[in-house]
């Protein structure tokens, strides 16, 4: 008989259980935006209405491999969120500010 998963995961070492808890926050941080656009629970329909296109070009939009950054930002503003871009280097990490609004 399978077991839930709450039962499994009671049964780990509390060590264990942190390290998973860690590498999921990890995973949620590397997102695709097709990715990120389910887990903030969007449909392509909601979001492409918020930004006034219609759900085949976001479907286009979420397969490209390079845009422009005013278009990331609008789609991640249209999430509810903010582009941020950061350079790292091995000495340090720089937010390029160019790019904001």
């Amino acid at each position: 008989m399978a077991k839930s998963f709450d039962v499994l995961i009671n049964r780990m070492e509390p060590e264990r259980r942190d390290r998973i808890e860690e590498r999921a926050q990890e995973m949620l941080l590397e997102l695709a935006l097709q990715e990120l656009r389910k887990a903030r629970r969007l449909t392509q329909q909601q979001l492409a209405t918020a930004l006034g296109i219609n759900q085949a070009a976001l479907s286009k939009m979420e397969r490209q491999g390079d845009m422009h950054v005013s278009t990331l930002r609008r789609i991640l503003t249209a999430m509810g969120g903010e582009l941020k871009l950061v350079a790292q280097f091995p000495d340090g990490e720089v937010v390029i500010n160019q790019f904001t609004k």
